[in-house]
């Protein structure tokens, strides 16, 4: 095959959308309101996250989830049926999940 011909079937390729997926999970979740820096007296450092939604205190996350995720307030704090725990921005979040 010609070398013009394999570059011309490479850039088709690359303007293919990828597949795209419909989301059916039931998640638990909670809205942040804001993340507090917790200094620790053996100088490591943990994250609070406060929840907006009433009736739920802040709870500490790890280092890890704070590196991994990088979490921002006005986002959510998501908890899988097998447990992993994520964030997701509050636009992307509220466009695929309606509360149950």
């Amino acid at each position: 095959m010609p070398e013009a011909d394999i570059r011309q079937l490479q850039e088709q390729q690359a303007m293919m959308e990828m597949p795209r997926y419909k989301c059916h999970k039931i998640v638990h979740a909670l809205k942040i309101k804001e993340i507090k820096r917790v200094p620790s007296g053996n100088a490591t450092v943990t994250h609070s996250i406060v929840p907006v939604d009433f009736g739920f205190a802040p709870f500490e996350v790890d280092l890890e989830y704070i590196g991994k995720h990088s979490p921002v307030a006005g986002g959510y704090y998501v908890v899988y049926d097998d447990g992993y725990k994520s964030f997701s921005p509050a636009a992307a979040f509220e466009a695929g999940y309606t509360r149950v």
